[in-house]
Parts: structure tokens; sequence; C-alpha cells
């Protein structure tokens, strides 16, 4: 089975390449306020695609949504594990009780 830590891995390695053959270093040569643009772009698609298309696209766009965000953490030298601690962390509590300690 395929996992973000994979997938991390293959985008942190992309940095070595070539922009003519590598998305990923194309997508990381162009910086960060365009990396997340582009996040934002996927997420704003899969929103659409929950709500008004098939079981395979929300698929699709969950997918690109995935990949984009690993570009992001890449682009700002945020490691996926990072990311996963908080995680832990946050769910160590109730979701209400977490919310409420950030002050949301």
């Amino acid at each position: 089975m395929f996992d973000l830590s994979s997938l991390a891995q293959i985008i942190s390695d992309r940095t070595q390449s070539d922009s003519a053959n590598s998305y990923t270093k194309t997508l990381l040569d162009s910086g960060t306020s365009r990396v997340a643009k582009k996040f934002g772009e996927e997420a704003i698609e899969l929103i659409v695609a929950a709500n008004s298309e098939s079981d395979q696209a929300v698929i699709g766009e969950a997918a690109d949504v995935l990949y984009h965000l690993l570009v992001v953490l890449q682009a700002r030298s945020v490691s996926l594990q990072d990311v996963y601690l908080e995680l832990a962390m946050r769910t160590s509590r109730s979701g209400h009780d977490e919310k409420l300690s950030r002050g949301k």
C-alpha cells in the first residue's frame, strides 16, 4: 500500500531533479506562493467534486490535494513527521478541548 511518507520522500527526491523532467521540481522552483496557490486551487476542486461529482472524481481530487499539500510542506521545509506529531498531540484529547486550547 502507498502512504504519505512514501509520497513525501518522492517529492523530496524530486528536489534534485531537472525541472524539464519533473512537474514537482517545476512547482518548487516557482516559489512558495505559487505552490500554496496551487494547493488552494486543488482544495477548491475537491470541494466542488465532493458536492456534485462522482466518487471517482472525489478520489482523484483528494489525491491531488494530498500531493500538493506535501509539496507545500517541502517548499516550506516542514517535515511530514512534524505534522504527524502535531496530529498526535491534538488527538490525545477531545476535539472541542483541543480547539479551545488554540482559541478557536
